[in-house]
């Protein structure tokens, strides 16, 4: 009965505004037929069906509808959405404003149960066209729209979007948006996982990247160095060790400079500071809370990489205190090495160094000084080789790959003054820093 129950809500996806990076008409080689639905509505119908007729196979596919369908490219994280509704039982259907002879081989390619789109005696899908095809469909198949999901973006998609229980606003126009907004329709990208801000289909960090440059930083001289290192596309996941608050900025400029986007692993200490963490998770932040053993971070960043994401991730998991921050080798708890295991992503290694003397631990705001500029490096290394088995054996490699980036000096032991381990303090500091020279590594990230 509940299987039953279940399969009466469907999941309806938009193929002209949405899951596609192109839609059908683009993909048919005309834009014509897209503007001929945009401005024309219904008008337009004509014109689509014109475009489209010619030869068709013997399952009444037309051939130029089976050639579009294998430029079919979805969105990055569109094929995570149909897992989700395929593992709650719902059926995938697909709309759109072509017709069915050209729509058919986009559906069957994504494995959906059925397309409703524009048949040669009927009127065009699209618009209120859409919601009576999709209601006579509904009936025809048992559906309850009610029960139902639809993702669209275009401000045409309104009614249909009013029509369903759950409305799903997808990467939408200017209209649709301001109409959202009004109805309190929820509204996401595919772009970006769940929570990341976009604008007009651009995270935070693609508009911030004109001023991640390292000539316009006014309180520090930045270098990068083989940020060749960090993969142009594709799953990475980018690792670090961390000297100073000032080490998600240096190392988000450099994912920025090598053209990526990156989402960071943070602790929740800092999601849970009411406008920064707001702004963190904007920005494609995951919270990690220590000293749980939850792995629900690890499988969070798992499906931002089988997306092809990047992500970062400092394996110390904190700052080092006291003696701790002056020992030539690093020690990392296991996020990165598990979280390479279960994906397979490249692991890439970089070296920081002078982030602390920007913004030392014991110090509540960074270095603002644009006479005093303190000079930091970043190296990029080669992946790491891993074994994908025993996670210690695997972080000592990516802790070892990390060392190997640093200057000389980080690489013996060093006696530090009174003052040099003061500034390794947070203000308060009440700990005992002679545990952290013997951190156990941790299932936390």
């Amino acid at each position: 009965m509940t299987n039953q129950r279940r399969s009466r809500s469907v999941a309806i996806f938009d193929l002209d505004h949405g899951i596609l990076r192109k839609p059908p008409a683009e993909l048919l080689g005309s834009s014509l037929t897209q503007r001929a639905a945009d401005v024309l509505g219904p008008l337009g119908g004509p014109i689509l069906k014109a475009f489209t007729r010619g030869a068709s196979g013997s399952n009444g596919q037309s051939e130029a509808g089976q050639t579009a369908a294998d430029k079919l490219q979805l969105h990055r994280h569109a094929p995570t959405i149909f897992e989700e509704h395929r593992q709650a039982n719902r059926r995938l259907v697909a709309t759109t404003h072509v017709p069915i002879e050209v729509a058919q081989p986009f559906a069957d390619r994504l494995g959906f149960e059925a397309v409703i789109a524009t048949t040669k005696d009927g009127p065009l899908v699209w618009g209120r066209g859409k919601v009576d095809a999709v209601r006579a469909w509904a009936k025809d198949n048992g559906a309850v729209l009610k029960r139902s999901y639809f993702y669209g973006g275009a401000f045409a998609d309104a009614a249909m979007l009013a029509e369903v229980g759950r409305p799903v606003v997808v990467d939408p126009d200017p209209r649709l948006a301001a109409l959202a907004w009004l109805k309190g329709w929820p509204t996401r990208s595919l772009h970006a996982p769940p929570g990341v801000l976009t604008v007009a289909g651009r995270e935070m960090q693609e508009l911030m990247r004109p001023f991640g440059r390292p000539e316009l930083v006014p309180n520090a001289k930045i270098e990068f160095h083989d940020l060749h290192h960090i993969p142009m596309d594709g799953p990475a996941i980018v690792v670090g060790n961390h000297r100073s608050y000032y080490d998600g900025v240096v190392v988000g400029m450099a994912i920025m400079q090598s053209g990526r986007i990156a989402r960071f692993l943070g602790k929740k200490e800092v999601f849970d500071v009411p406008v920064v963490g707001k702004a963190a998770r904007w920005a494609g932040g995951i919270r990690v809370e220590r000293g749980t053993g939850s792995d629900e971070p690890l499988h969070e960043a798992a499906a931002a990489l089988e997306a092809g994401e990047v992500i970062m991730l400092m394996p110390e998991g904190t700052i080092p205190r006291g003696p701790a921050f002056f020992e030539p080798g690093l020690q990392g708890r296991w996020g990165a090495a598990k979280l390479a295991a279960m994906t397979k992503a490249p692991v890439i290694p970089l070296g920081l160094w002078g982030t602390e003397k920007v913004w030392p631990r014991s110090s509540r705001v960074p270095n603002l000084n644009p006479l005093n500029r303190p000079e930091v490096t970043v190296h990029a290394g080669p992946p790491v080789q891993l074994s994908y088995g025993d996670p210690d054996t695997d972080t000592k490699a990516i802790m070892s790959a990390i060392v190997d980036l640093l200057p000389d000096e980080a690489k013996v032991e060093h006696e530090p003054t009174a003052e040099e381990l003061r500034l390794t303090y947070p203000a308060g500091y009440k700990g005992d820093p002679e545990k952290e020279l013997a951190r156990r590594p941790g299932t936390d990230t």
